[in-house]
């Protein structure tokens, strides 16, 4: 235990910060272009039945291995695993996300060049291919990347408080109301109701272990899961807090900004006649163009492009801050925190380089480490904390009481049924991969 480690200052704030790791690039660049691709309606559906009896629960199990051990993800699987083992989990974690953060980078630095374009120039017939030839430079998409870098490494080493705590309770906000007003603005757009019931649809033939391991890859990628980032972020919680309350509230707020962000989305996409199922390219490719024919298309796109990246920023906030501070934790003296700082910008920088020039690398980052290592992480993470801690311990740290039944079973199904599930739609993904 470390007797100086930060803590989140209130139980509001701890709320905010949550929401801001969680909600950004999993809700508005990854949401709707997987409800397009995989039904609409039918992927929403096991979303929410993902959320809600998976990624919940997994999330209070990372919350309470971060608080228990006070430490993140290379200490904490360390003391609950033993010291060999338990480390090496530990580092595979934090180094999956080194990898990862890499490829959402360059995302973010497409997204802060997209709302400059947008706010400057402005999506039209005329400059359209010019911002298009610009996000296929793969060497300016490596400098709008490494610029976010560089703001994301000052952010956390200004540390929790000054830092993450400052930031968060400006942007949250401002996102939500950003979203809220874009949300009324499109409703009003004639025809925008029908294509929203239209595209909720449930296709029950785009059911198989695709779709279903998406559901669960985007549940555990909208709230920030993976063994990492929540350790962390649950060492900086205080013990008075409940964690299944924070938990659910985060997902209720993540849920709901996705929901918001397809709401958005979709109707804008569908009634000028553009493709939903682009992938990841739906958002820097299909919504300029209807940027470019939307009434008042040139400030609802600077704004909608500028308040996500300004979001997604946290993401990537969260992200490193795991990395650094999970590190930083394996290092004596004062200065360790900085010196890893300076170290994952020398291994950042060049790792950047293949996702700024190849857009398919993107995607099978997101896919493997997006999706598929997240996935794993959690169940570990999981399965780890409730065999270190006695049923009574977990309860206690979880819900400050053991004395309800509800409580009783909630710990059977997060011991079982969880990691179970998690490790179920992996394997038969997997499987189904192997025999295609």
């Amino acid at each position: 235990m470390q007797p100086s480690r930060e803590k989140f200052s209130s139980k509001f704030l701890t709320i905010i910060v949550m929401v801001g790791a969680a909600v950004g690039l999993g809700n508005v660049w990854r949401f709707p272009y997987m409800m397009g691709a995989n039904g609409g309606g039918t992927f929403l559906l096991f979303y929410i039945i993902f959320t809600a009896l998976i990624a919940i629960p997994a999330m209070t199990g990372e919350l309470t291995l971060g608080r228990n051990t006070r430490s993140g993800s290379i200490k904490a699987f360390e003391t609950a695993m033993g010291n060999r083992f338990g480390q090496y989990i530990g580092w595979l974690m934090v180094t999956c996300y080194m990898i990862s953060s890499s490829a959402y980078l360059v995302i973010l630095g497409n997204l802060l060049y997209a709302s400059i374009f947008a706010g400057t120039t402005g999506f039209n017939a005329c400059s359209t291919p010019e911002y298009e030839a610009s996000l296929a430079n793969g060497w300016m998409q490596y400098t709008f990347a490494v610029t976010v870098l560089l703001g994301t490494l000052f952010i956390v080493y200004l540390g929790v408080v000054k830092g993450i705590e400052r930031v968060s309770k400006i942007i949250v906000p401002l996102f939500s109301a950003v979203l809220l007003y874009l949300v009324v603005y499109t409703f009003l757009l004639e025809g925008a109701t029908d294509y929203m019931v239209e595209f909720l649809k449930p296709d029950w033939s785009k059911v198989n272990s695709d779709l279903i391991f998406a559901a669960l890859g985007q549940a555990f990628f909208s709230l920030g899961l993976g063994g990492t980032i929540m350790v962390i972020y649950g060492s900086y919680m205080s013990k008075e807090e409940n964690i299944i309350n924070t938990a659910t509230s985060t997902a209720l707020f993540d849920g709901g900004a996705a929901l918001m962000a397809t709401f958005f989305i979709v109707p804008t996409v569908l009634i000028f006649g553009l493709n939903m199922s682009q992938g990841p390219t739906l958002l820097f490719y299909t919504l300029p163009q209807a940027f470019a024919v939307l009434p008042g298309g040139r400030i609802i796109g600077a704004v909608f492009l500028l308040a996500l990246f300004l979001v997604a920023f946290l993401s990537i906030v969260a992200t490193v801050e795991a990395v650094v501070g999970s590190i930083s934790e394996r290092l004596k003296g004062e200065n360790s925190r900085k010196k890893i700082i300076l170290v994952l910008l020398i291994v950042e920088v060049p790792m950047i380089i293949p996702s700024a020039h190849d857009p398919d690398f993107i995607g099978k980052v997101d896919l493997y480490f997006g999706s598929g290592m997240q996935i794993f992480g959690s169940g570990l993470a999981v399965l780890v904390i409730t065999r270190f801690l006695s049923k009574f311990d977990f309860l206690h740290e979880v819900f400050g009481s053991v004395t309800m039944k509800c409580h009783q079973h909630y710990y059977l199904w997060i011991r079982t049924a969880v990691p179970i599930t998690i490790f179920i739609v992996l394997a038969t993904y997997l499987w189904s991969q192997f025999t295609a």
